[in-house]
Formats: C-alpha cells, sequence, structure tokens
C-alpha cells in the first residue's frame, strides 16, 4: 500500500505548540501569534494571559473569524470579562483552552473550511 503525505487546503497548518513555542508549517514561532488558515499575524504582542486586554483583540477581530481559540500557554486559563465582551459583543465566540489543544482544535475547524482565528499567547 503506498503511502502519501497529506497537505491541507489551506495556507497555515500548526504542527505543533506547547507553553513555550509552536510550529506554523515549518516555521518554529516563540511569540505570541494570530493565526488563521490563510493569514499569520506574528509578534502579538501580549506575552501572558494577564496582560490580554480587550484592545488586544482588535487585531484577531478585525480578520472577521467566525469563531476565536485562545491558546492560554500549558495549562488553561481564562480571560478577563472585558475580553470576553469584546467578542461576544461581535457575535463572536471565544474559547481558551492550552495551546496544544488549541493547536488541535484550530487544525480541525480549518480542514473543516471555518473561518477559525488562533490567538496564541508564548512567553517570548
Amino acid at each position: 500500500m503506498p503511502l502519501s503525505q497529506e497537505h491541507p487546503d489551506y495556507t497555515y497548518a500548526l504542527r505543533a505548540a506547547d507553553g513555550r513555542h509552536a510550529k506554523v508549517n515549518d516555521q518554529i514561532l516563540q511569540q505570541s501569534f494570530i493565526l488563521m488558515p490563510d493569514e499569520l499575524v506574528e509578534r502579538w504582542p501580549v506575552q501572558a494571559l494577564e496582560q490580554l486586554q480587550a484592545s488586544h483583540m482588535e487585531a484577531v477581530l478585525a480578520l472577521s473569524p467566525a469563531v476565536i481559540l485562545l491558546g492560554t500557554g500549558e495549562r488553561q486559563l481564562f480571560p478577563k470579562t472585558d475580553v470576553l465582551a469584546a467578542c461576544l459583543t461581535r457575535g463572536i465566540g471565544l474559547e481558551a483552552m492550552t495551546n496544544a489543544a488549541a493547536a488541535r482544535t484550530y487544525n480541525v475547524l480549518a480542514s473543516e473550511g471555518r473561518r477559525v482565528a488562533l490567538a496564541m499567547v508564548l512567553p517570548g
């Protein structure tokens, strides 16, 4: 039986992620970033969830996602209520999860053709 490598139908696949770095396609990222199936925004200026403000979400919301995944590091943490409100008032759901879980969820939703945005917090 011949084996072949599967290539996604979208530009950016998240190959791996943990609390310190992520691998987008073949690029290792060590700073927080925003990812959509066809767009990568590097150097999102959040280094810890405690720093996250509603204003930081504007860069994510400007991409018009249907849902936002928030990768919070090695542990699942939840953002402040004003951050949630910034998304919900625009009818966009925000799901907080570990970076590893966010990577898996992003890839599933992107493979389904969904307009998913991933905002991943990395300490670098």
